[in-house]
């Protein structure tokens, strides 16, 4: 089947509004147009990804810089108990030493009252033999 002279024209002719109407056969100039209106639309979204994204990094950056002023707080806190517990420690020192202290009193004490009791019950033994002996010679 062989298509006539009239039927190729009429074919040349009406071909690009079918393909228009199918957005196949644009013409180049409009369809660079509208390429060329997406890549701006594609770079405009891009840009604007690019800029969440740094504004997102600028928001971590603060937090990482709020989470690394809290530890300095924290290590300031850590020191402070630290000297706390020094100054517990010299107390507990101060007191071991009072303790010693009066430890050694009360050995001195208790060698003062262990010399007092050997003279007292000498004493009291003495004087006990001297007045059964006088008693003895007096009454005998």
């Amino acid at each position: 089947m062989a298509l006539s002279r009239e039927d190729i024209e009429f074919i040349k002719a009406h071909l690009g509004e079918w393909l228009a109407e199918q957005s196949l056969g644009k013409p180049p100039a409009v369809y660079e147009l509208e390429l060329r209106e997406r890549l701006v639309r594609v770079e405009e979204e891009l840009k604007h990804q690019r800029e969440l994204m740094e504004q997102g990094f600028r928001l971590m950056e603060k937090r990482f810089e709020q989470v690394e002023k809290r530890f300095e707080q924290i290590d300031k806190r850590f020191e402070q108990v630290e000297k706390r517990f020094e100054q517990i420690d010299k107390r507990f020192e101060q007191g071991d030493k009072r303790f010693e202290s009066i430890e050694t009193q009360l050995l001195e004490l208790n060698r003062r009252m262990d010399r007092f009791m050997r003279w007292s019950v000498s004493i009291t033994l003495g004087t006990g033999a001297l007045v059964v002996a006088l008693v003895k010679l007096l009454v005998g």
